[in-house]
């Protein structure tokens, strides 16, 4: 079956408009059949693909090229990490002030409590580094990082449950089916390297399991994007992906021939209905026949030198720790994908948060100073932008009973701090201010599309220009509301 100009010049008109820089050049030349075609579209990316439809990105010089996003899910507790409260130790078992609380919507777990009583952090905090950042001894390894470091300690966010607060964090809207920002920046920037995902998803385990929130694919869904800017999620077990090896008896030349043959159909169903998704699924279907080859190369770690081990520690060793993953981020940014999606389960701290909240710390603590450290030997720090960070914080009361050795948090869309590194941040900043109960913002509060500006930013995107077109609608990252890019925390 060939596929040359013909298939292109029989296409309806918004279908052509619909198609891609890659597949529009692939209408020239010589009569090369399916193979040329499933190889024409694997290759190139977005980047000012105005004759294929595509955005005209980067708008200016970025200072990043690439991402790797430590998402906590659950929501950690920034009193307990990164927002020092030291006058709450006087403020032990007493009631939160109601001008305090300010009548704020409270979750179904609190709200029929018949007090709020103020729960200090039972852990010790101290000054780090030239910005004076105070951080809780559970990081130790992190606090030598906070120079490095741009701290957002006034994040805020209308979700106040976990799936609208996630879906937002990702995706700039609290409703699921839009794209989220993994699928932006691929659609947007495209990828480094032609035999790898543009933006791959980790999934790591954590060491305690007491309270995981559910962690769904519609996380990483392209929305109303082309399907081909979804991200992939990678195992932590067995094959990283699904199906990445051949059958038994089934040789590479046979699935080459028998791949040929399913393009040759799709390419016909493409120039019959002009659907996308069926470009989309050819380049599916040859990442996946490259990534046989480059998979195994990549998650095979037998060749990192004993130091990198000793950097990230032991547990980097162990598939699916977040150490692991957290070297596999820096292998994977490393081989050009474009962004990568590192999710860490657990953080939803609502009872016995003084025996589980060390666990969760000593998962994260040494394996993200040594990603820093790693970029940073490797000469990627400078363009590799770090962020890391939950979908909201916690309350300064305890959910439920108090005691010294043990309280919970319910869930605080009010205030809570993430942090950014690398890729142009200015390392150091500390942005934003809380009140003493660390429950309500008092100086620059950063919204969820404040952030999503800024990272955009980084990258060389004006978020007001980088829109996708659906159902008559220009659709952004930031939405409709006022977004602003925190010019403080660029260097």
């Amino acid at each position: 079956m060939n596929c040359n100009s013909h298939l292109f010049q029989n296409l309806p008109p918004e279908v052509k408009l619909a198609l891609t820089r890659r597949q529009f050049l692939g209408t020239g030349g010589s009569v090369l059949g399916a193979t040329a075609l499933s190889s024409l579209l694997g290759q190139g990316n977005a980047l000012g693909a105005l004759a294929g439809g595509g955005p005209a990105v980067p708008h200016f010089a970025p200072k990043a090229k690439r991402v790797i996003y430590l998402h906590m899910v659950g929501g950690p507790s920034q009193l307990d990490l990164y927002d020092y409260k030291p006058a709450m130790r006087d403020m032990y078992d007493k009631d939160l002030p109601d001008s305090v609380r300010n009548g704020q919507r409270l979750t179904g777990m609190t709200s029929g409590q018949a007090r709020f009583p103020v729960a200090p952090s039972k852990f010790n905090f101290a000054q780090h580094g030239g910005s004076g950042m105070w951080v809780s001894e559970l990081l130790p390894h992190t606090a030598k990082c906070v120079d490095d470091m741009a701290f957002i300690r006034s994040m805020n966010t209308e979700a106040i449950n976990h799936e609208p607060a996630i879906t937002e964090m990702q995706t700039g809207s609290q409703i699921g089916g839009r794209p989220c920002i993994g699928s932006w920046l691929s659609y947007g920037l495209g990828s480094e390297n032609h035999n790898l995902p543009t933006f791959v998803v980790l999934v790591a385990t954590p060491t305690n399991r007491e309270q995981e929130q559910a962690i769904s694919s519609k996380l990483w869904s392209s929305g109303y994007l082309p399907g081909e800017h979804a991200g992939v999620s990678f195992r932590s077990k067995g094959d990283p992906i699904l199906f990445i090896n051949n059958p038994p008896g089934v040789s590479s030349d046979l699935r080459r021939r028998s791949l040929d043959s399913v393009n040759a159909i799709n390419a016909l169903n493409l120039q019959a209905l002009g659907d996308p998704e069926t470009k989309t699924r050819i380049e599916q279907y040859e990442m996946a026949f490259r990534m046989q080859s480059s998979v195994p190369e990549l998650t095979d770690f037998a060749k990192e030198p004993e130091s990198v081990f000793a950097l990230y520690g032991e547990e980097a060793r162990k598939p699916g720790t977040f150490a692991n993953c957290a070297l596999m981020a820096r292998r994977l940014v490393e081989r050009g994908v474009r962004f990568v999606q590192l999710y860490l389960n657990n953080w939803d701290h609502h009872g016995n948060l003084v025996k589980r909240m060390p666990s969760q710390c000593m998962d994260i603590d040494q394996a993200t100073s040594a990603l820093i450290n790693d970029l940073k030997s490797r000469g990627m720090f400078e363009d590799t932008l770090i962020i890391w960070g939950g979908e909201f914080g916690r309350t300064i009361y305890s959910q439920g009973g108090l005691t010294m050795e043990n309280y919970g948090r319910d869930h605080h869309p009010r205030c809570f701090t993430m942090w950014m590194a690398g890729g142009g941040v200015k390392g150091g900043t500390i942005y934003g201010e809380t009140d003493d109960f660390s429950y309500n913002v008092v100086k620059d509060p950063v919204k969820v599309r404040d952030l999503h500006a800024t990272v955009l930013h980084l990258l060389g995107i004006d978020h007001e220009r980088f829109t996708f077109r659906t159902q008559g609608l220009d659709f952004k990252l930031t939405g409709v509301e006022k977004a602003e890019v925190v010019r403080q925390l660029l260097a």
